[in-house]
């Protein structure tokens, strides 16, 4: 039976005492990251221990949100995260890990994927492990007098099932019906992604026999990391005459989504990256994901490519009071033509995508998530997305699409492809260059698509009011 240690404890209680004091209390679901938390309360901690992560996104977001809230520093009196998933303790931890173990194994077998399709269909308010956060979150909301902003769904139906006021983000163009179980009460409200979201909610209400006031259906645009906007100021659209390679991104999701597909399209461009001059250079983002990283660093080494580990002990530094770079971050220079990014801990992952990644490509190369296809988007970047991992994923793909900022990736047969997208005439740029071009310029599409934070803080605060 695994037990909170004292430091966790009394982590708990800062968490605790923090939300109750906070201008906007943030909750999400997105896995452990424990020993990070440690360091943010100035507690010893172990930047080796692996994290359980159910997903990027609903911990990216949710950071995002309070980097908007917080400014230049972080300060618990702006706004404060938690995840209860961090105080799961007894035997509830069995779910937690159980959890993360079925997940990674659904990323890295497309056939047992069909079991996912079952569980998004029938609904994740049935899944073990929401028995097992549902105790601490209730004790570390407890004391919340006013409304709490929400970034998962299970978290936001217990609040609202304990008379909470909530605002839920729904952080994807598409409308589970979870997000429609508690609709119909006064006390909940929803950010969502546009207009066309907005009245795929309120028929689907309508379908389920849910009276809900469109009011409280307010229209924000996707939760982007503040930091990640201002990536695109240092970027300039790639072009066959920059004279200088093309910079990709290569990315997994949060559980190690698209490992074949990795594999595959890495191996396909290691000729490329073994020339004198080639014309990419490769990024891998491995995430928390040990394997990904292995498989990478196996090929390269098999094919005798320079590489570069990126893997620093503790690159957040998350601590209150630490400041914040949230101006456009300097492009990173790298040795090798292959780098490869990998941290055990959600928390410094994300920090070194928003300090390296973002940045630094021009493309991405990931499935259409509602993380990392709108962070690669709003850091000016082009986009060619892997298989998708449900049917929101079919919905983002498809908005980026009728933008032209976006293409399937053919992962079998990438070399060419990419060969195709950066060829150019005096008549016509490449579509790397167009499509750069046009994520550049998204607001004349879609005006809320880079204001989704300001606006979610808005409204929040509002609502607080």
């Amino acid at each position: 039976m695994a037990r909170l240690g004292s430091a966790l404890l009394k982590s708990r209680r800062l968490d605790q005492k923090y939300l109750k004091k906070t201008a906007v209390p943030l909750v999400t679901v997105s896995g452990t990251y424990r020993e990070d938390l440690k360091g943010l309360h100035d507690l010893p901690e172990d930047d080796l221990q692996h994290d359980l992560v159910f997903s990027r996104a609903h911990y990216s977001m949710t950071i995002g949100a309070a980097v908007e809230a917080w400014g230049n520093a972080i300060d618990p009196k702006k706004a404060w995260i938690v995840d209860p998933t961090n105080y799961v303790a007894g035997d509830g931890w069995t779910s937690v890990v159980l959890t993360e173990k079925i997940g990674k194994l659904l990323a890295r077998n497309p056939i047992l994927k069909l079991l996912k399709d079952f569980v998004d269909k029938f609904g994740r308010q049935k899944l073990p492990i929401l028995a097992s956060i549902t105790p601490p979150l209730k004790k570390l909301t407890r004391e919340i007098k006013g409304p709490v902003l929400s970034f998962h769904i299970a978290a936001g139906n217990i609040m609202l099932d304990n008379g909470q006021t909530i605002l839920q983000v729904i952080t994807d163009p598409h409308v589970r019906e979870d997000y429609i179980a508690n609709g119909d009460k006064d006390h909940a409200f929803f950010a969502v992604f546009d207009e066309m979201t907005k009245e795929d909610y309120l028929k689907k209400a309508h379908k389920l026999g849910k009276k809900v006031d469109e009011n409280r259906l307010i229209i924000t645009g996707p939760p982007i990391d503040p930091r990640v906007l201002a990536a695109q100021e240092n970027k300039k659209a790639w072009s066959p005459q920059s004279r200088r390679p093309l910079r990709l991104c290569l990315t997994t999701g949060g559980i190690g989504t698209n490992k074949q597909e990795i594999k595959t399209i890495v191996e396909q461009l290691i000729p490329e990256l073994m020339k004198d001059k080639p014309a990419i250079e490769l990024m891998v983002y491995a995430g928390t994901h040990s394997d990904i990283k292995n498989m990478v660093v196996e090929i390269a080494q098999k094919q005798g490519v320079k590489y570069q580990t990126i893997t620093p002990p503790d690159p957040a530094e998350f601590e209150i009071g630490e400041k914040l770079e949230v101006d456009p971050i300097k492009v990173p220079a790298f040795e090798s033509p292959l780098i490869i990014m990998h941290h055990p801990q959600i928390i410094d992952a994300n920090e070194l995508l928003i300090h390296a990644g973002f940045p630094w490509a021009d493309g991405f190369i990931t499935k259409p998530s509602g993380d990392m296809a709108y962070d690669a988007v709003a850091s000016g970047a082009f986009l060619l997305t892997l298989k998708e991992w449900g049917e929101w994923e079919h919905n983002i793909r498809a908005k980026f699409e009728s933008f032209k900022i976006a293409q399937v990736a053919d992962s079998d047969h990438i070399d060419g492809q990419l060969n195709e997208l950066m060829k150019s005439s005096s008549k016509k740029k490449s579509w790397i260059t167009q499509a750069m071009h046009n994520a550049r310029e998204i607001e004349k599409q879609d005006p809320y698509f880079r204001q989704g934070n300001k606006n979610i803080i808005k409204a929040f605060k509002k609502l607080k009011s």
